[in-house]
């Protein structure tokens, strides 16, 4: 359907019928886009085999796909979004360059190796 299609992002609801979660983690893969996706269940086991498969940025178990999570690091895969996680912590990564500094405040020369 051209609506599962397109990645423009307005608010829609859809309902598409599938036979099993492999099926359903098949039609959700299917389309070029991957921001968040969301599961409603209460068999743990069968929402972690979801989440491993699903091909999205964010995945939510019994929550609304909403896409406003500042606090976590968010972006969508395949042809959604850039590509960086670069809201929350990883944003430190994303914009710094880490260096490692090693400061001796004992006013005295260190040496390598003590001679004995």
């Amino acid at each position: 359907m051209r609506i599962c299609r397109e990645g423009d992002l307005w608010p829609r609801g859809l309902i598409i019928p599938c036979r099993s979660l492999e099926d359903a983690i098949e039609i959700g893969n299917g389309v070029a886009y991957g921001l968040s996706s969301s599961i409603y269940t209460r068999d743990v086991n069968r929402a972690f085999q979801a989440l491993r498969d699903m091909e999205t940025g964010i995945f939510y178990v019994n929550a609304p796909t909403i896409g406003a999570e500042t606090h976590l690091p968010f972006g969508g895969t395949k042809q959604t979004g850039n590509g960086h996680r670069e809201a929350a912590t990883a944003a430190l990564d994303f914009y710094s360059e880490w260096k490692a500094v090693y400061v001796d405040y004992s006013d005295r020369l260190q040496r390598a190796q003590i001679d004995t």
